[in-house]
């Protein structure tokens, strides 16, 4: 134990990143839960101190021009662009993920044409994609065929119009290949819809490099957005034109403001959007980017990477083997930022991240075997991946 705590010592000394954690709110807890809920970044309540006191407070509706609230989901979205590997002008904030996701697959199909009438969905996906591409199938008149994303090549065919993939899996932590996958993807003739939120903040993604038509993701987990801040939608540029949203609301009209009865879709990544802004917390979300001003995302991959590696090394030598198994891979190409264990107990499950909770390391857990622990590398460093092994092995009584 002596050396592993000297080994995570030095590596804190030595990170890059290290002095990012004083931008945020934390305490003496382990907090490897920011895949769930980032932690809140210091500065953010002054910002919306002045939101609420000046800018709606004092200057009410003169905000939305002279706070540049009307322009917030463009704005914003350019500022996450750089996060996901997507140049300006793509992407949109507001909404929900699952808001973001029903758009994203209905319009996907309508690009897609005539004669495509299957939407493949990662079969291990978050639920809720499950549940609203069915619905969007049933209303567009598709089909909905679940498949392993390590199988979608095979099952790509003449009649698929649009696949539908998390680019890392929320139970295990699995890194799935976005460019292999929208490569047959788009090979197959069909387009490509990613779920970026377990990925975006967390590792590089490369949306334009790649390809991909058209992509959603949170705010709220590696983001720092705050609890239920807005989602964002990605269009590639080459789609704008044609994009045809489901949810043709007024703030996406050419003439928001002209009340016409007839609908006309505004150009570039503005018919992403539908109804008003949700302005406080989108402006909340605004605020805790800055923690990325001057934030290489590589760097944030490679401390993510070298985080996840020591702490299986510690979970591996501090508790004996078969208490726990882990069900992340490996392989660096296929990990995301996260660490999932799976209990040899099931019921031990719950119990076990009670008691780790208690004794100061907050994970989560997924029913009915799995540990997760989120490794956020702008706040969490080697000595907290120390620390939360050695707890759990206490906590599994070794």
């Amino acid at each position: 134990m002596s050396d592993l705590r000297e080994r995570a010592t030095a590596l804190d000394s030595a990170d890059p990143l290290a002095a990012l954690r004083e931008l945020f709110t934390l305490d003496d807890t382990v907090y490897l839960d920011g895949n769930s809920l980032g932690a809140l970044p210091r500065h953010v309540p002054a910002r919306m101190q002045d939101v609420i006191t000046r800018e709606w407070g004092s200057l009410r509706i003169r905000s939305w021009d002279e706070s540049g609230w009307w322009t917030a989901p463009e704005r914003i979205g350019d500022r996450i662009a750089p996060l996901v590997g997507a140049a300006a002008g793509q992407i949109v904030v507001g909404d929900s993920t699952s808001v973001n996701v029903f758009k994203a697959v209905v319009a996907a199909t309508r690009l897609a044409g005539e004669g495509r009438d299957e939407i493949l969905v990662d079969a291990t996906t978050f639920p809720t994609d499950g549940y609203i591409a069915a619905s969007a199938a049933r209303m567009t008149g598709h089909r909905v065929v679940p498949v392993a994303p390590a199988d979608v090549p095979a099952a790509l065919g003449p009649r698929t119009a649009a696949v539908l993939l998390n680019h890392v899996d929320y139970r295990s932590g699995r890194l799935h290949d976005l460019p292999g996958l929208t490569a047959a993807v788009h090979a197959a003739g069909a387009l490509a819809v990613w779920d970026l939120c377990h990925s975006a903040g967390a590792l590089p993604v490369g949306l334009d490099a790649h390809r991909v038509d058209l992509a959603v993701g949170c705010t709220y987990k590696y983001l720092n957005g705050g609890p239920g801040s807005p989602a964002y939608l990605y269009v590639a540029e080459r789609h704008q034109e044609a994009f045809d949203s489901p949810l043709p609301g007024w703030t996406s009209h050419a003439d928001p403001f002209g009340m016409t009865p007839g609908y006309v879709p505004a150009d570039g990544s503005v018919r992403g959007r539908v109804g008003t802004p949700d302005i406080l917390s989108m402006l909340a979300l605004e605020a805790s980017l800055d923690v990325w001003d001057g934030v290489s995302v590589d760097a944030v991959r490679a401390k993510s990477l070298a985080l996840t590696d020591f702490f299986l090394e510690c979970v591996a030598a501090y508790v004996p083997e078969g208490r726990v198994t882990p069900v992340t891979p490996a392989p660096h190409a296929e990990r995301g930022s996260q660490v999932s264990l799976r209990c040899e107990v099931p019921e031990e499950t719950e119990p076990v991240m009670r008691a780790l909770v208690e004794r100061g390391v907050v994970g989560d857990l997924r029913r009915p075997d799995v540990l997760r622990f989120g490794f956020t590398p702008l706040y969490v460093g080697f000595a907290d991946a120390e620390r939360a092994a050695r707890i759990l092995a206490e906590v599994l009584g070794v």
